[in-house]
């Protein structure tokens, strides 16, 4: 099977070439990727426990699904195909903003992406995909937040510069 391919971008997300995504990730090349949060009725965002056998970050939690674009493939259609495919439902997704961040992995591995972050709304348990997930759990936004603050090893190097953003990206916006 062929290894996936990410693609590269520059920072006006223009696509420059297709890469393998292991190899992104050694070189430390700017590559497009998406980041979704799915929120329940009760402001409480669905996170995500990677699993045990993950290459990098593994039984970290995180956001409900992120992952990278195909060539070819739409933002929102990237997102929708991976929340199937980890967490085992769709819904409709909304794309709030992007940005660039750059967060070494424990493993020697870095990633720098240009990240488009989304939003969709579910109040149902995910039938998750247990190659892809350990775990999963309703919590709270400042929950995270000062979770995070307190116990910041238990959650994915991304997920916390993320969440910063996308917590941000709230305070300044009603959706």
């Amino acid at each position: 099977m062929e290894e996936e391919k990410v693609i590269l971008v520059n920072e006006n997300d223009e696509q420059i070439g297709l890469m393998p995504k292991m190899e992104a990730h050694e070189k430390a090349v700017l590559h497009r990727a998406f980041s979704v949060f799915v929120l329940n009725d009760k402001n409480e965002i669905m996170l995500q426990q990677r699993a045990a056998q993950k290459y990098h970050s593994p039984l970290l939690w995180t956001n409900t699904t992120c992952s990278h674009q195909r060539e070819g493939e739409s933002n929102i259609g990237a997102g929708t195909r991976r929340l199937r495919e980890e967490m085992g439902f769709t819904t409709e997704l909304k794309e709030l903003f992007s940005f660039i961040y750059k967060a070494p992995f424990d493993n020697g591995l870095t990633e720098h992406e240009l990240d488009h972050v989304m939003i969709g709304y579910y109040n149902d348990a995910p039938q998750i995909n247990r190659e892809e997930a350990e775990s999963w759990k309703w919590m709270g936004i400042d929950a995270v937040k000062e979770d995070m603050q307190v116990h910041p090893e238990q959650y994915t190097v991304w997920f916390r510069i993320i969440f910063d953003e996308f917590y941000h990206y709230l305070e300044e916006h009603k959706i």
